[in-house]
């Protein structure tokens, strides 16, 4: 299954950098798959040095921020402990981990790792919809560079109701947040559009109906 959580890294010059991933798992959680794109930091940094920290948190407006770019200001943060590697202290459970093996030759990449220490730092609060909506939001987030804008804003639309009616000011702050990135997304768009519709006007050219907005 996919488990959704919060991987940190270091780059080659010691940045720390905080990304959503969903690693596949089971339920000994002794090893599991990362699958980035080969774009994405996380996978730069697993390359560069092969140890992180999955995070396990229902600190949604962390997982928000951390899904639509660099978290500034940063999170808390603490040492590693068999790792060299930082462990968020929102969370409420922590797998230190070190990379098996990386297989680049699909479309995303395969990341095997195996777990080296458990932590945990507080009780996971219980299921609530709004968290999962606020979520599910963040994951569409993330995909405004290949995903229809306007199928992302009716699924926020629809998102937005439960976020509304069951969830609290930390839910609220990080919906909102999300559905500001994408009216970002869709401004960006249109100005994409416009002004290739100039160029056309000017140089006729083939269609370009791919979106470029997108994280970073």
């Amino acid at each position: 299954m996919i488990l959704e959580g919060i991987v940190t890294t270091i780059s080659a010059a010691g940045a720390v950098n905080i990304a959503p991933m969903g690693p596949h798992v089971d339920e000994s959680m002794q090893r599991f798959l990362l699958r980035p794109f080969p774009t994405a930091q996380t996978y730069r940094n697993l390359c560069d040095h092969g140890e992180g920290v999955l995070h396990v948190t229902d600190d949604v407006l962390l997982l928000a921020r951390a899904a639509i770019g660099p978290v500034e200001p940063a999170p808390d943060l603490m040492p590693a402990v068999k790792v060299r590697g930082h462990v968020l202290r929102a969370a409420c459970r922590y797998y230190e981990f070190r990379v098996l093996s990386i297989d680049d030759r699909e479309e995303r990449v395969r990341i095997e790792a195996e777990v080296v220490n458990v932590g945990r730092l507080r009780d996971f609060f219980g299921f609530n919809r709004a968290k999962h909506a606020v979520l599910e939001a963040a994951i569409l987030a993330t995909r405004t560079s290949f995903l229809p804008l306007d199928e992302i804003e009716g699924e926020f639309r629809r998102l937005g109701v439960i976020v509304a009616k069951t969830g609290g000011e930390r839910e609220k702050e990080a919906f909102a947040i999300l559905v500001e990135y994408v009216d970002r997304c869709r401004n960006a768009s249109r100005k994409s559009s416009r002004s290739k519709r100039g160029r056309r006007d000017s140089n006729p050219q083939p269609p370009d109906r791919q979106c470029s907005a997108g994280t970073s």
